[in-house]
């Protein structure tokens, strides 16, 4: 499975939103999207997903042009993960993991005995099986964000799109999520994460995609990308990484009179 973005440039009635972003997300790979607020990243996403049409460069998933794609098709390749957010009815966390295989079956057809295989193994690899008959609407963020990654993997695509996953979680849960994240990777999932928080990017992904004023800033491994003059270009902030035990923290520099 990959993911090859060329030349992709985007504009809201003339506003220009992405201008020549070009990057390929690998199999087996946490490949983390970087910036300050209003760069695009989420732009970027609705592009990959077909949400945002009006795009020039060319988008290609496993070889295909993303334009050529219909909604089921994209649904066979590449899954999207949101942010946390209620639910509109009480579903349980079976049927919201379920909802995961609905571009398997033929319109008004209820999940069979192999949707419900393929939503049971995802819930079993995210070790939320226990789960299974609770509410979604009564659980923790973390355990909502890991449900959404479950009903991803029950699409059994390989290729995942996490939008900001971790942004409404408290720091134990955001720790879980990422745990999660980076061991699908290592099993072989292409993962393409956005945050807004380099540090999460120093500690899980591989390779990190700096985006400043809708344009790459850089692109590269994460601990020879994510340096002091380039957090502080993206962030308008001067930070120092200092070594530790578990690798590079970022630290900022207070400013204070």
């Amino acid at each position: 499975m990959s993911l090859s973005v060329c030349e992709l440039s985007f504009s809201y009635h003339r506003a220009p939103v992405l201008s020549g972003v070009s990057f390929e997300a690998h199999e087996g790979e946490l490949l983390a999207v970087l910036g300050p607020n209003g760069v695009g990243k989420t732009t970027l996403f609705r592009c990959i997903l077909g949400e945002q049409k009006r795009y020039f460069g060319t988008i290609e998933i496993d070889g295909a042009d993303r334009k050529r794609l219909s909604p089921r098709e994209v649904a066979h390749r590449i899954a999207y993960i949101p942010q946390t957010h209620a639910a509109a009815f009480r579903y349980t966390v079976r049927d919201m993991v379920l909802m995961g295989t609905s571009h398997t079956l033929s319109p008004f057809a209820s999940p069979g005995k192999k949707q419900e295989a393929a939503a049971a193994e995802a819930m079993e690899k995210l070790g939320i099986t226990a789960l299974s008959d609770r509410s979604f609407d009564a659980l923790s963020g973390g355990e909502q964000q890991l449900v959404y990654i479950a009903r991803a993997l029950a699409q059994q695509t390989r290729t995942l799109l996490m939008d900001e996953p971790t942004s409404s979680l408290d720091y134990g849960n955001q720790i879980r999520v990422l745990n999660a994240v980076k061991t699908l990777s290592r099993e072989g999932y292409s993962v393409l994460l956005s945050t807004h928080n380099p540090q999460h990017a120093l500690w899980y992904a591989d390779r990190v995609l700096a985006l400043k004023d809708g344009r790459v800033a850089a692109l590269g491994p994460a601990h020879e990308t994510l340096t002091e003059t380039l957090l502080e270009a993206l962030y308008g902030t001067r930070v120092t990484l200092t070594d530790s035990q578990t690798g590079p923290v970022i630290r900022p520099v207070p400013n204070i009179e």
